[in-house]
């Protein structure tokens, strides 16, 4: 293939409202009324690859003060290399944060542009290890009435997926009946996953580990403490009930931040975000991490890229089917991948991540960016 560059770069930011009780959705820490996906486009060779992020619309500004410049005329079919630039150019900026969103943003939007300038599915142009990639429903807000709850996590399991998540650690005294009315309603053969999102403390997180484990057979807990925290993720991990996992790393942005949690025998399975810790490239060197440790990696969120991404990490667990995510790529693109047997596989007949961006329909959450028809 001839010498291709990369000749524009586009940037774009969409809130859409959440669809909770009063347009509200809550965790353990947070309460959010709505979900901002920054949207980036990259031009090169007659072609068009998209990338994007789930974060405040400050990022679609970072891209474009901070990193469009460095990756106008980079070699296409090199995104690592461009990576490699982009980190250089926002040291002083900040790689983490906001900053490892937008390289994230940015560099999927390039492996996207290569995987279409071959002609190929993504995961096929990655060094990747299988083709499809396990899944778990998650969602399960603390605001739900139970009705909501439970209807959410049992249409999971009716469609196959054999694991299911929901929020806990708000309000702990309401979370017995919470968590009854799910295991009521999915019986006991799928899998239970429960997600603090960082709200307890040390010893009332082991607390209500070994009621989770014990009453409800969670086998998952997520963030049960801050992530951090580490050393109270190892307490957790150390001392909570045999088979419920400790897990944490949706947060860490950089290769350290990784380190960190691996370094200290923090987690039974590391997450990882890839929109969040510098995008394919990115996770590429936090999945070598983890499985020189021999540690599995789950996905957070953002299945339609992660569907392609994740198959190529050497111990990849599952991937998390969150629903807001779904609800935003399925208004954002056409080709979004539906759950088959607890699994999404990648298009073998679409180029790049497969998807084709519905730009009609996302004009009305439009807040950043030009115009596109």
């Amino acid at each position: 293939m001839a010498d291709v560059t990369v000749d524009a770069v586009r940037v774009h930011a969409f809130t859409v409202p959440t669809d909770g009780p009063d347009g509200r959705e809550s965790d353990g820490t947070l309460e959010w009324d709505s979900t901002t996906m920054v949207l980036v486009e990259v031009d090169g060779g007659g072609r068009t690859g998209i990338g994007y992020t789930y974060g405040n619309v400050s990022v679609a500004t970072f891209v474009e003060s901070a990193l469009a410049g460095v990756v106008l005329g980079a070699d296409a079919m090199a995104p690592a290399a461009a990576w490699h630039a982009q980190q250089t150019a926002i040291r002083n900026a900040g790689q983490s944060g906001a900053g490892a969103m937008a390289v994230s943003a940015v560099d999927v939007a390039l492996w996207d542009l290569k995987a279409r300038l071959l002609d190929r599915p993504l995961y096929q142009v990655l060094p990747s290890f299988r083709d499809q990639v396990p899944v778990y429903g998650s969602g399960g807000f603390t605001n739900y009435p139970h009705s909501r709850l439970t209807g959410q996590l049992a249409d999971w399991v009716d469609q196959g997926i054999p694991r299911v998540k929901l929020k806990t650690s708000r309000d702990p005294r309401a979370d017995p009946a919470r968590l009854s009315a799910v295991r009521e309603v999915i019986g006991t053969g799928p899998e239970l996953f429960a997600d603090a999102n960082g709200a307890l403390s040390r010893k009332a997180a082991l607390y209500w580990a070994r009621r989770f484990a014990d009453e409800w057979g969670v086998c998952w807990f997520e963030e049960p403490v801050s992530s951090q925290d580490v050393t109270g993720l190892r307490v957790l991990r150390d001392q909570g009930p045999p088979g419920l996992d400790i897990a944490a790393g949706e947060y860490a942005f950089v290769l350290r931040d990784f380190e960190d949690l691996l370094s200290a025998g923090a987690v039974d399975c590391l997450q990882a975000d890839v929109t969040r810790c510098g995008g394919v490239t990115g996770l590429a060197q936090v999945g070598g991490a983890a499985a020189a440790r021999q540690v599995d990696v789950s996905a957070h969120c953002a299945p339609s890229v992660s569907a392609h991404a994740f198959c190529a990490v050497p111990h990849l667990r599952h991937l998390e089917y969150f629903h807001d995510h779904v609800r935003v790529e399925r208004l954002a693109f056409d080709g979004t991948l539906l759950p088959v047997d607890g699994v999404l596989r990648p298009a073998r007949d679409r180029a790049g991540l497969g998807l084709d961006v519905r730009w009609a329909d996302l004009r009305p959450y439009r807040v950043h960016g030009p115009e596109r028809n």
